[in-house]
């Protein structure tokens, strides 16, 4: 038999990169339904949560345009990622082309960015509107502004480095999605990734976990304020603020502790080969953080949730119990919380509106 791949080599090269040899076929049919899912529940999440916003005037407050930033960074991770991703682990190979693999690469890393840096911005800014309260810090709409500005800008100059020559985008493990070349081994690759990691995942952990202990611990300072002086602290808004930062921070860790693992062996031992389906699951892991962030930041909260629901039941759905409930973060300090509760207004909007 003749050698046609010798006469025609852009045959053999189209014949060798479609092929699924890396994983088992049934392996990218697990993989494609997964994503499917998760595409699924990452657009309608965030999508709720952008028009909800959108159609409720009242909601735009300076604390829930952070949240309406996260939604809309999560929606663009769940299109850009997810998506297509789905679609080629359908097809069992990248099959859309190079430009389109560097494209995914960078938005999946662009807006993941974006997210990371935008929880962390939240942590900050509930750290000082309730920790510091007469900092004079006062959030405020154009300080949410410059806050994003900032975020985006940040997150952007990350996106672009690999774009100009300071590591790549390229396909990663099982050859069905893209991202950063963790498996490039050069100089250039190691320096990125090692100011990639310190400033954009240890240092807004740093921040997130130092923002939420203080908080957590300036709460419970209020409360036992309270109860020394004959007040009648609510241990259930209490117990409720606390899940509540633990989930935040567990789903931060899940999502992308696995990436940054990842990206610390690569440098720390470059002769490590790393299976392919291990060197996938990272990024994976990375794009379901669109599907908990809404629920965690939104849907938790009841105004927002009875908000949802009336966009769902095109407005036929009645809230049922008091619907005064803050949905905006308010500085507290031990006179304004004790005068609070000496008026029996409700207290957990004022302890830790989360």
């Amino acid at each position: 038999m003749k050698n046609y791949g010798l006469l025609f080599p852009s045959i053999q090269t189209q014949l060798v990169t479609v092929g699924p040899t890396i994983f088992p076929r049934v392996g990218y049919s697990i993989l494609s339904f997964l994503m499917f899912i998760n595409t699924i529940l990452s657009v309608f999440n965030n999508g709720l949560v952008i028009t909800v916003m959108l159609r409720n005037s009242s909601l735009l407050q300076p604390m829930n345009i952070l949240i309406l930033s996260l939604a809309v960074s999560d929606l663009m991770i769940g299109l850009c990622g997810s998506l297509v991703v789905t679609i080629t682990n359908y097809q069992g190979a990248f099959f859309i082309g190079h430009t389109a693999c560097v494209f995914q690469g960078f938005s999946v890393n662009y807006f993941g960015l974006v997210s990371l840096c935008t929880l962390t911005l939240l942590a900050y800014e509930r750290y000082n509107v309730v920790c510091k309260p007469r900092a004079g810090l006062k959030l405020s709409m154009r300080r949410s502004i410059f806050g994003l500005l900032f975020v985006w800008s940040f997150c952007l100059f990350w996106a672009v480095m690999p774009l100009f020559g300071w590591s790549s985008y390229g396909p990663e493990g099982v050859q069905t999605s893209c991202s950063l070349a963790w498996e490039e081994r050069s100089w250039s690759n190691y320096s990125y990734l090692i100011f990639y990691t310190l400033l954009c995942f240890i240092l807004p952990v740093a921040v997130i976990i130092y923002c939420y202990f203080k908080l957590l611990t300036s709460m419970n300072k209020l409360n036992r304020s309270v109860e020394l002086q004959g007040g009648c602290s609510s241990q259930k808004e209490n117990d409720h603020a606390i899940t509540m930062v633990l989930a935040m921070i567990i789903a931060f860790f899940a999502c992308w502790l696995p990436y940054t693992a990842l990206s610390v062996v690569v440098v720390v031992d470059p002769e490590l080969h790393i299976p392919p389906l291990v060197a996938t699951m990272p990024m994976y892991f990375a794009k379901t953080s669109p599907v908990y962030n809404p629920i965690i930041y939104f849907l938790s909260n009841k105004q927002f949730r009875d908000c949802a629901l009336e966009v769902l039941s095109c407005g036929r759905y009645i809230p049922h119990g008091p619907t005064s409930v803050s949905i905006h973060m308010r500085s507290v300090n031990k006179g304004s919380w004790l005068s609070s509760l000496s008026r029996s207004v409700n207290t957990h909007s004022k302890v830790l509106p989360l």
